[in-house]
């Protein structure tokens, strides 16, 4: 699936992201699962608000962690992508 560039990335109705004290760690809550997605996964699903753009959360992304933009945009890129295939997120 490709995703455009001014696509506006969301969790699907019924997913939550939410930081698990008792875990340290980002979980991704789900249906009848939770799903504990890497530190990278996290930071991308952070910023799938629904108001921010695929762009601007590659470009926040390669500015918070001094990362080239190229190498950003394709992890996004596959992450999401992956996701919508599950039916994880809209875009």
């Amino acid at each position: 699936m490709t995703i455009p560039d001014d696509a506006r990335p969301r969790l699907a109705r019924g997913f939550r992201l939410k930081r698990d004290e008792v875990r340290n760690a980002w979980v991704l809550l789900a249906p009848e699962r939770v799903i504990q997605p890497n530190p990278v996964a996290a930071e991308i699903l952070r910023r799938c608000d629904g108001a921010r753009t695929l762009a601007e959360i590659v470009d926040d992304l390669a500015a918070s962690f001094s990362a080239p933009r190229e190498r950003i945009d394709a992890d996004v890129r596959a992450l999401l992508s992956d996701m919508a295939g599950k039916r994880m997120i809209t875009v």
